[in-house]
């Protein structure tokens, strides 16, 4: 005997009792030897044994049922077709009308059942991809690999990631806010009516072509958004990020021309821009092989390897520089010169008390400025003013800023102004507003 699911939930939706007439309810029979049309009875008419033309009591039989766990325990398959319905019904959202509808959940398990095994369920996701990629890879080329776009996450409503996609609703193919949101505005109090002049009705006219062309927009940005995959922001960053720096850059700067052309097609130039690349860079290795005079692979090993020796030596001496530039205590000088020395003989140094200078502060190294934001804006000078201060670019642009503001408002400024304007360290207001006093930048009030 098995149990199946046939029809709905409603039991006029069902064929009536070949016995009785009556309207079947669950479970009822159904002969598995009669058909094409389904020979059902209920449960009254089976044990009388019931009979009809063909179909005899002994014939194997069916017991159709839905109440069993289909996606999760504590859920019916007559619960999931129900939620179903009612989602089609109510609208999705609606979850107080559903529960209201469906008599047997709340409106908060309608919900998490919904989004958990409908909308956020990674094995309907995963094998529609897999659907995809197969059907892509039967037409692709195989000299260049390319990435092709995949559909786009579905977020709960209101969630980080859903903020992320600026409120986009793959179901629906929409954005909570659209692109000219307000364009229908124009044609909320436009009437036609028979008693309109020519003037006036060619206006009118103008002002629904003018909103068609908006409505093409719309759809133009949308059609890109969607075939090029910009909706997974962290997806298309993560592929950005793949690709080396100089393709980066070629990347960042081909973007701009993605409208014109197919995702498939601008995946494949800047696939090709970075192969191009993987080429030009072993090209100028092995002409760097030829040129010291290797000719075999097990040469380029060596070489390989003296060079990385190399450069390991030659950063050491650039760090011993930057170190001995910064560091005016002596002290603090020969504990790290005799830490370097035990860590160069392969011995465990000697753990040396922090050094504290005469004013009873400890001093601090130079702030690496590699990689923060800002520091492109800077030049030479206000680098080592950053490093030597220990103030990020950021933070130093914006007070910059705000004291050739009011120096420039007031036709000058004074050190106490800088120091109730900024409101950081006096000592580093000081030193900010020395050099910017020195460069020109400001004048003394």
């Amino acid at each position: 005997m098995d149990r199946l699911a046939s029809f709905g939930n409603d039991p006029f939706d069902k064929p009536p009792c070949r016995g009785c007439s009556s309207y079947l309810t669950e479970p009822y029979i159904k002969c598995a030897e009669c058909g094409p049309s389904p020979f059902l009875l209920c449960l009254q008419c089976f044990t009388k044994g019931f009979e009809y033309k063909k179909h005899q009591s002994d014939h194997k039989y069916e017991i159709m049922t839905s109440d069993f766990p289909v996606l999760e325990p504590g859920w019916t398959a007559q619960e999931e077709m129900a939620l179903l319905e009612a989602v089609m019904d109510c609208g999705f959202g609606n979850w107080q009308d559903v529960a209201y509808q469906m008599r047997t959940k709340t409106k908060e398990e309608c919900e998490s059942h919904y989004m958990k095994n409908f909308i956020n369920n990674p094995l309907f996701s995963s094998t529609l991809l897999s659907l995809r990629k197969t059907k892509d890879s039967r037409f692709a080329e195989g000299a260049i690999p390319f990435k092709p776009t995949d559909d786009p996450p579905r977020p709960t409503f209101d969630s980080v990631l859903s903020r992320d996609m600026a409120g986009y609703m793959p179901a629906r193919a929409d954005f909570m806010e659209e692109f000219d949101n307000y364009a229908e505005w124009d044609l909320k109090d436009i009437d036609f009516v028979d008693d309109d002049s020519d003037i006036l009705r060619a206006l009118k006219l103008s002002v629904v072509d003018i909103y068609h062309s908006r409505l093409k927009e719309r759809q133009r940005r949308k059609k890109i958004i969607r075939d090029h995959g910009l909706i997974n922001l962290r997806k298309f960053q993560m592929l950005e990020r793949c690709y080396p720096k100089e393709v980066q850059e070629v990347y960042d700067v081909m973007r701009r021309f993605a409208r014109v052309v197919g995702p498939i097609e601008h995946d494949k130039f800047i696939e090709s821009h970075a192969l191009e690349f993987e080429l030009r860079r072993e090209i100028r290795r092995l002409q760097e092989y030829r040129k010291a005079g290797i000719k075999s692979f097990c040469s380029a090993k060596v070489y390989e390897r003296a060079k990385r020796m190399r450069e390991d030596e030659r950063r050491k001496r650039t760090m011993l520089c930057d170190v001995l530039q910064y560091i005016q205590d002596g002290r603090a000088c020969q504990q790290w010169l005799s830490k370097q020395a035990a860590i160069d003989a392969g011995i465990t140094p000697a753990v040396t008390t922090i050094t504290v200078s005469a004013t009873g502060r400890r001093s601090a190294p130079p702030l690496n400025l590699t990689g923060l934001p800002g520091t492109e804006k800077l030049n030479e000078r206000e680098k080592e003013l950053c490093q030597v201060v220990r103030l990020v670019p950021g933070a130093y642009l914006e007070y910059k800023q705000a004291l050739l503001n009011e120096c420039r408002r007031q036709g000058g400024l004074r050190l106490a102004q800088a120091r109730a304007l900024i409101k950081i360290d006096v000592n580093k207001t000081r030193k900010i507003y020395d050099f910017l006093i020195k460069e020109g930048y400001i004048t003394k009030a």
